[in-house]
């Protein structure tokens, strides 16, 4: 559930950052998709150390 919360902020986060810098749509779409991806990861990350720690 993390994992999903995370990558839906990441998109969220990188397409808000790519239209401050102007970007077109496309520019948005791989803002979002490598914020969405990044914060996947660490929504895994997380993840683990909260079943480790548990």
């Amino acid at each position: 559930m993390i994992v999903i919360i995370a990558a839906v902020f990441g998109a969220l986060l990188g397409y808000r950052q790519a239209s401050r810098r102007g970007g077109n749509r496309f520019d948005r779409a791989q803002y979002a998709a490598v914020y969405a991806i990044l914060f996947a990861i660490l929504g895994l990350f997380l993840t683990v150390a909260i079943q480790r720690l548990a």
